[in-house]
């Protein structure tokens, strides 16, 4: 997968909502246009990104063509993108606690806490 190309193609507010339509089912390229203020020829570049990404497949049905989601190739964004889970938040409120804990041998006046 590349991933460079997943994350341009999800780049896109149009891309992401046409990702979103197709997690109900598989949609005619008609189908896809409809909620769009926009030409078809300009929806078919979309999803030509999105295909060239792997998010979705493209099939004819005798003259009509059919968008298909391809979850795996937002499954391995996924996995790169939940290889950053390992840091935890941190807890901002109970780091300044510790600091002032810290600072109050008598230098808290030097080094006042918000």
């Amino acid at each position: 997968m590349n991933l460079d190309l997943i994350f341009a193609a999800l780049s896109d507010p149009t891309r992401r909502a046409i990702l979103a339509m197709l997690l109900e089912d598989d949609m005619a390229v008609t189908d896809v246009a409809a909620p769009f203020e926009m030409s078809l020829a300009a929806i078919s570049k979309h999803l030509k990104v999105l295909a060239e990404a792997r998010l979705i497949s493209q099939e004819r049905r005798g003259r009509v063509i059919w968008c298909k989601l391809e979850p795996d190739a937002m499954r391995a964004a996924t996995v790169w993108i939940a290889g950053f889970g390992m840091f935890e938040a941190v807890d901002l409120d109970a780091f300044e606690r510790f600091l002032a804990g810290e600072l109050d041998d008598g230098t808290a006046e030097a080094y006042p806490v918000a």
